[in-house]
């Protein structure tokens, strides 16, 4: 049994300050017993403006915010899933919203890029995303092989899109983390209903770090990062503001839903 926990924030436009934010809440976590700590998308930045990633961006495998998160994990001795940093696509006017897993001696062992971009006309505000004007879009799903178990990695909008899911178990996947950064009206009509729904049909533990409160840019994040059970059973969750949730990830547990309730065997039908 391991502890696993989900940072919460708000990220502003000041790189430098979200990381000594976020060093912060890792030693917090970590104090408190988590072995995994995940990070929220954006973590590292919120900017004014949906181009001020490019101005941030770095080559993957190099670049200031890629040596804080080696360097965070191996100094507080944790794995860490990182949310979502801006890394040079193919397009130069564009990027790859990357997530980077590191393990606790600060290595690097797997990177997924956001498959589904927001652009969407949030129902009932004047919000507009379009996240295909700055990011280019991942092409596949990824799962990597941890202490804690098998982990798979989705980002915040790909989690309306159950076959992204499907896919990963396939693969055994048994916790996803969605790091995410979900608006104040989505997130209240749809951020808890979809985590657990991915977590019961996929009999697996999901960890949602997610931004949580109001930004410099006039944007409200919803919050509510939680981590929920293979019985989507919400384990712990932290409402509004900067802080974190915590809670153990139990492989017996996980086994033992899934001997008793072998849905996952059941399926008669499969996506590429």
């Amino acid at each position: 049994m391991s502890k696993c926990a989900a940072i919460q924030m708000a990220s502003s436009p000041n790189v430098s300050s979200n990381l000594l934010a976020v060093d912060q809440l890792i030693a917090e976590a970590a104090k408190a017993g988590a072995k995994l700590v995940a990070l929220p998308e954006n973590f590292a930045l919120m900017g004014e403006h949906e181009t001020d990633k490019l101005k941030v961006k770095e080559s993957d495998g190099t670049g200031p915010i890629q040596d804080f998160l080696a360097a965070a994990a191996k100094k507080h001795g944790v794995w860490i899933v990182g949310g979502t940093i801006p890394i040079t696509g193919t397009n130069n006017n564009k990027v790859r919203a990357a997530c980077l897993v590191y393990n606790a001696l600060g290595e690097r062992v797997g990177r997924y890029d956001k498959v589904h971009l927001f652009d969407v006309n949030v129902p009932g505000t004047n919000e507009v995303y379009r996240e295909s004007d700055s990011i280019e879009p991942g092409t596949e799903s990824q799962v990597f092989d941890t202490p804690f178990g098998k982990l798979g990695v989705a980002v915040c909008y790909d989690l309306r899109f159950p076959e992204i899911f499907r896919k990963m178990a396939r693969q055994d996947v048994e916790i996803l983390v969605v790091p995410s950064a979900f608006t104040a009206e989505t997130g209240a009509a749809h951020w808890e209903v979809l985590l657990r729904a991915r977590a019961v049909e996929n009999l697996c533990y999901v960890i949602a770090p997610n931004q949580g409160g109001f930004h410099l840019n006039g944007r409200k994040t919803f919050g509510h990062s939680m981590i929920v059970d293979p019985w989507g059973v919400v384990l712990d969750c932290y409402k509004t503001g900067s802080g974190f949730v915590l809670a153990d990830i139990d492989k017996d547990r996980l086994e033992k839903v899934r001997g008793a309730f072998p849905a996952l065997n059941h399926r008669r039908f499969f996506c590429d």
